[in-house]
């Protein structure tokens, strides 16, 4: 019986090569290794959590699904190294230094759902600083105590965007104009900011009186300025009778809304939101002047008594 060479060493690699290529290899996670003073595990997550990191971690595994920054000192997110985690669905970067973050931050972020960016020190927030994060779904943006501007875009391609906490931070003013079109909006925090209750926050203020179950804090966010407002509720300011705009009772004649309307002669409210309602109605909304702090309210309360019937 004749029989065969052994195989020579250059075979075996080549073989090895083989069966490498052919994926029986470890997963990525596994093999880029795991930052130091961080751990990584089989489930793709990767806890830094509490180490007193000035910068944001080297060396992540290409396929992490979670990420657990907080508690750092981490202040500043490298927009390059974050978006190779093209992968990642949850990240907390909670209790740091972070005081700036721009729409490249999170380019590459397509699948991210959960964000937390609470108890850093944010000034602003930019024009479509979000907008990439198409699968967005909860965004935690408290305690941030310089954080004063927030542009009315920066929500305005987040439309799985369901929960939304911009509570304890230094917010006067919040431009509702792109908040009120997310169809997926359910939550929204804004307890603990100085509001002003002026011309520029009554579509907000409006809002919160009209939609109130979107905001779990309600009873908690009040007026901070001007001084005869100051601990007010915000929807105090802006209440209508809250029997018309709940009212589904079908045999309820139509005149009677006329006569309770009446005594609504003319309330703080706001042309955007005002124009939003009529917008969702299919009609257009009456005419009324852009720069006036005084709005009709009667057509919205009857157009939403209305809806309410027909639902």
């Amino acid at each position: 019986m004749r029989l065969l060479p052994e195989p020579s060493a250059q075979s075996l690699r080549l073989l090895f090569l083989f069966v490498f290529v052919m994926g029986v290899a470890p997963s990525p996670a596994l093999t880029a290794g795991c930052p130091d003073r961080c751990v990584c595990d089989d489930q793709l997550v990767v806890q830094c959590a509490g180490q007193e990191l000035t910068q944001f971690p080297n060396d992540l595994p290409l396929a992490t699904r979670q990420l657990i920054i907080s508690n750092n000192r981490i202040g500043d997110l490298p927009a390059l190294q974050l978006n190779y985690l093209s992968d990642l669905v949850y990240l907390d970067c909670s209790n740091n230094s972070l005081a700036e973050i721009s729409e490249s931050t999170f380019g590459n972020l397509r699948k991210l759902a959960y964000l937390d960016l609470s108890f850093n020190t944010l000034l602003q927030i930019e024009d479509r600083t979000f907008g990439p994060l198409a699968s967005l779904v909860m965004l935690r943006l408290t305690d941030n105590p310089g954080l004063s501007e927030v542009h009315s875009d920066a929500f305005s391609e987040n439309m799985a965007l369901q929960v939304l906490d911009v509570s304890r931070n230094n917010l006067t003013a919040l431009n509702i104009s792109s908040l009120i079109a997310l169809p997926a909006l359910r939550s929204l925090g804004l307890s603990g900011n100085p509001w002003r209750c002026d011309c520029d926050t009554e579509d907000l203020c409006l809002w919160v009186q009209i939609e109130g179950f979107k905001f779990q804090d309600e009873g908690q966010t009040v007026c901070h300025s001007p001084p005869e407002l100051a601990g007010q509720r915000m929807a105090e300011e802006y209440r209508v009778t809250s029997e018309i705009i709940e009212s589904n009772n079908p045999n309820t004649a139509p005149h009677r809304y006329s006569t309770e309307l009446d005594s609504l002669i003319v309330l703080p409210a706001a042309h955007s939101l005002h124009s939003h309602h009529w917008q969702r109605a299919g009609s257009n909304p009456p005419h009324s002047p852009h720069n006036s702090c005084l709005l009709d309210l009667k057509a919205l309360v009857l157009q939403k008594a209305s809806d309410r019937k027909r639902d």
